[in-house]
């Protein structure tokens, strides 16, 4: 798939084929995200692949809406360092960690692996099922699949705001 061709079919997948990714497919995905821009090449996160059953159904339970992770063939816990009282660095991550997570869902629809995202509540849980140490959280789920409903595909009327709505050009 070419690169635009991934971007125009990326969107969220909750539903997800009973059937595992491969091991080059995680790790390309992966790599993508390990190759992403950093402020300063910090590089601030870490990511959990998670692939058995049991523990996705687990870790389905640390956000009340990431039920969809139970489901998936691989969720990848989005992991950072605890920052308290660092609002810029803690700012820093967080879009770090955004771009990331974008390579990696844009690498992801170009194999036609669809991906979801869930937010993490309880990080109690989260750290105990994924084996956290204390100075890192889950910031996020990503969950990965093929899409159960239909394949990937570029979507030709996104629901999206209007371009002319969204790009202001040298001024607001």
């Amino acid at each position: 798939m070419e690169t635009w061709d991934a971007i125009t079919s990326r969107r969220n997948v909750r539903s997800f084929e009973d059937r595992p990714l491969t091991p080059e497919e995680l790790d390309r995905i992966l790599e993508a995200g390990r190759r992403a821009p950093s402020s300063r090449n910090w590089q601030p996160w870490d990511f959990v692949v998670v692939t058995d059953r049991g523990q996705l159904a687990e870790l389905s339970q640390v956000w009340q809406g990431a039920g969809h992770v139970a489901g998936s063939a691989a969720t990848i816990a989005l992991v950072l360092p605890v920052l308290e009282g660092d609002d810029r660095r803690s700012r820093g991550a967080l879009y770090d960690l955004g771009q990331a997570t974008a390579f990696m869902q844009v690498a992801a629809a170009d194999l036609g692996i669809g991906t979801g995202h869930s937010a993490v509540g309880d990080q109690d849980m989260a750290r105990r099922i994924l084996g956290l140490p204390e100075d890192r959280y889950a910031a996020y789920l990503m969950d990965l699949g093929r899409p159960a409903d239909r394949p990937l595909r570029p979507i030709r009327r996104p629901d999206r705001r209007p371009f002319e709505e969204v790009v202001h050009r040298g001024t607001w």
